[in-house]
């Protein structure tokens, strides 16, 4: 299958911290991959890198066939960005903000683009409101309906359900399988276990600014000591496999 991001190498600092080491992975066409890591092991700084926000210091990075450092405009124009927190124009209605990024991407009907994207994400009571009057949720289905608008062919959800409740999350799983089942690549970064385990076709772990284990939930699951029970083998989490790495890896 064919590769849609290509990550070799990576290396980032900011003053004298070293925040990324070396970081390589691939992420295949129309599948979901998730990035995991604690708060600071430096997943927002390779989704900066990855959507020409920011350069880095070394390595390569390749997005939909083009390099982020020499071909940005290129990059751009394949990707989206969904950020930890929803980017909606709080002066502007659901509808007016869809709208207005229909515009900006140049799309030939604006208003139709936006009408479609308010049917699909199950928007249309919201849309003539502004979003100080949503709840979590819905301002979350609005923000990844505004990364969606012109159909990307590669999506960066940087810690998509933070700071959102049970059901809302759910719901933002729901849309996010939608996506891969149509096609769309993703790129997820969370520090929710549970999360990769429910959506990601491919695990990275990413430990101190780097790739310390990367592979199929069931790959991951294989690095765990095996249960030590005389009838029943216990399956690890994916919870207790991200801690056994990473436990082990802080320990050498």
């Amino acid at each position: 299958m064919e590769k849609a991001i290509e990550v070799k190498g990576l290396r980032k600092s900011f003053k004298d911290i070293e925040i990324l080491k070396g970081v390589d992975f691939e992420v295949k066409r129309g599948e979901i991959f998730a990035l995991l890591g604690s708060n600071g092991a430096g997943k927002t700084t390779i989704v900066k890198i990855l959507t020409t926000l920011i350069k880095q210091d070394g390595g390569t990075a390749v997005i939909n066939g083009f390099d982020v450092a020499s071909k940005p405009d290129h990059v751009r124009q394949a990707i989206s960005l969904t950020g930890q927190f929803a980017a909606v124009d709080e002066v502007l209605t659901g509808r007016e903000n869809l709208i207005m990024i229909a515009k900006l991407r140049h799309l030939k009907n604006p208003r139709q683009a936006a009408d479609t994207m308010l049917k699909r994400f199950g928007l249309a009571d919201a849309a003539d409101r502004k979003p100080s009057t949503y709840s979590g949720g819905i301002r979350r289905r609005l923000d990844i309906a505004l990364s969606l608008v012109g159909n990307p062919q590669i999506i960066f959800l940087d810690e998509p359900t933070t700071g959102l409740d049970p059901e809302a999350r759910i719901e933002v799983w729901k849309i996010v399988k939608e996506l891969a089942d149509g096609g769309t690549t993703i790129l997820l970064t969370t520090q929710y276990l549970e999360e990769a385990e429910q959506l990601a076709d491919q695990i990275a772990i990413l430990h101190e600014g780097r790739i310390i284990a990367g592979g199929t939930l069931n790959e991951l699951k294989k690095l765990f000591p095996p249960a030590e029970v005389e009838y029943v083998e216990k399956q690890p989490t994916l919870e207790e496999i991200f801690l056994a790495i990473v436990g082990n890896k802080g320990e050498k």
